[in-house]
């Protein structure tokens, strides 16, 4: 796990959309598309459109990203916390 997949992990223990990861973290949108996208795709966040509402289809992250929601699936939070 990287130290950015780490460090997004840290803020995904409750639901947060993209702009609140975004101002916390600091970072670009290419750097914190791209860790989310990786972290989908490993299986470690899921994706949701409002904070109650998870996406089930695939989602494309790079080009929707900025309008999601994110979580901390079991598997992500059982890699972060094993670090």
């Amino acid at each position: 796990m990287s130290d950015e997949e780490f460090d997004l992990l840290d803020e995904l223990y409750f639901v947060q959309h993209y702009e609140y990861l975004k101002e916390r973290l600091g970072w670009e949108n290419e750097l914190l598309l791209a860790t989310l996208q990786s972290l989908y795709q490993n299986g470690m966040i899921k994706c949701l459109t409002t904070p109650d509402s998870e996406r089930f289809d695939r989602v494309e992250i790079l080009a929707e990203g900025k309008a999601l929601f994110y979580l901390a699936t079991k598997k992500g939070l059982m890699a972060h916390n094993t670090i």
